[in-house]
């Protein structure tokens, strides 16, 4: 039910030879000379095919190679040109291409005789260079559906960034974050403990892995914990919440100063969400119109219910399917969140939260630390980060993305978040 974050556009990357590092001047010539088409290439002005070679094309089509590139300068505008090539084997180098707001980085590879075609290419990092709040709002505003953003300092400080962030959004497994935050609290109470043993008694549906394990397999809720939040482990979650108690995890949202709670109570497991959107046992158009009172009613007569993974996992592949019947939390409302499991001082919860950080290793090296948590189904989709700069404030980068009418594009909210981040880094 969780996309996590991939971080790059990654066309097609074969194998670069492991060769001597010494580069003579007609291999550094070659290779340059190679950049420079890669970039012709994009612009349309080189033969796709006698840039590279059918290794490359076999796996990559011109028109998806050119998508990548209308993408690209959707973000960050224009094209400028090659910046820099750097050989870093006889076949291979590290290749960084302009934007007019934005630089591209990645690598290359050559076949290792005549005609010395492009094997593989990949952009590993795409870096804002020059951009703007306005100008990043425009590219925000310009998607379908609606969209909300927060990039903030906690505490009282202006956001850098903002649009609709009051405004409640479907946030897809971003809701993990309260089930965190309500484990941080019940350990701080010394009702548990990290390293508790529980048996493994519910079952849910991918994403994650604990579906398939054995039923009583012995867990610790660290290991649930760290689950929930790298993978999004949907068994991990719901195995949580039957721990904690649903009225103890509602309890935190509210806690946590969710603006409309009600919007998300009961607050759902994730095997309950699967069933309400995937069969007929209770009627969606009631369940969003219902009471709190009557959907735990339905929620419960559907305890005993069986379903087939394929027919669950069948009920999201022809587009957006009930998305207001979800978990919902403004931007607003994530960074409260975030704020209330630093709060709690407990530093399990930070270091699970930095597993998976959904960042490129250098824009990772510009905080001191960095916290993920994204969600999506189709038509939704959140991406969230924590942030603490060297001297020690705190941030939080979250976007939101709802569209009823159709599957949201992961690629092109990516690209907006990672602007968002660094106009954070830059605050």
């Amino acid at each position: 039910m969780v996309r996590q974050l991939a971080v790059f556009i990654a066309l097609f990357m074969a194998t670069i030879p492991t060769l001597a590092l010494a580069q003579d001047a007609q291999q550094s010539a070659r290779l340059e000379q190679r950049g420079e088409e890669i970039v012709n290439a994009m612009r349309g002005d080189a033969i796709y095919d006698e840039v590279f070679a059918d290794v490359f094309t076999n796996a990559v089509t011109e028109a998806q190679f050119n998508a990548i590139q209308i993408q690209l300068e959707s973000q960050f505008g224009p094209m400028i040109g090659v910046q820099s090539v750097e050989p870093v084997q006889s076949y291979g180098a590290n290749i960084a291409i302009r934007f007019e707001r934005g630089l591209a980085q990645g690598s290359f590879a050559l076949e290792p005789g005549e005609p010395f075609e492009v094997t593989g290419f990949r952009l590993s990092e795409l870096r804002p260079v020059g951009d703007s709040a306005g100008q990043l709002l425009g590219n925000l505003d310009a998607l379908p559906g609606e969209v909300g953003v927060l990039v903030t300092r906690l505490g009282e400080h202006e956001p850098v960034l903002t649009r609709n962030a009051t405004q409640q959004f479907a946030i897809g497994s971003t809701f993990k974050l309260y089930v965190l935050s309500a484990l941080t609290r019940s350990i701080a109470a010394r009702e548990r403990k990290w390293d508790d043993v529980v048996p493994l008694t519910v079952r849910s549906f991918p994403s994650g892995q604990m579906h398939a394990w054995p039923d009583g397999a012995p867990v610790t809720l660290h290991t649930l914990a760290t689950l929930m939040i790298s993978i999004s482990d949907n068994t991990a979650t719901d195995q949580l919440i039957e721990i904690l108690g649903r009225n103890a995890v509602e309890a935190e949202v509210i806690a946590s100063g969710h603006s409309s709670p009600n919007g998300t109570f009961p607050f759902l497991t994730t095997r309950e969400l699967f069933l309400l959107k995937s069969g007929s046992e209770v009627d969606p158009a009631q369940y969003i119109a219902a009471d709190a009172a009557w959907r735990r009613e339905a929620l419960a007569s559907l305890a005993s219910v069986e379903r087939e993974q394929g027919a669950v996992l069948g009920a999201f592949t022809g587009g957006p399917n009930l998305i207001d019947m979800e978990w919902f939390a403004s931007p607003t409302d994530i960074a409260r969140v975030f704020q209330r499991i630093i709060a709690s001082g407990d530093e399990t919860a930070l270091q699970i939260l930095a597993i998976e950080p959904s960042l490129s290793p250098s824009m990772r090296a510009e905080w001191d630390y960095v916290g993920y948590k994204g969600g999506s189904e189709p038509g939704v989709l959140n991406l969230s980060w924590l942030l603490k700069d060297a001297a020690g404030d705190w941030s939080v980068v979250t976007l939101s993305w709802n569209d009823p009418e159709a599957a949201v594009d992961h690629s092109a909210l990516e690209l907006l978040a990672m602007r968002a981040v660094a106009l954070a880094i830059e605050q």
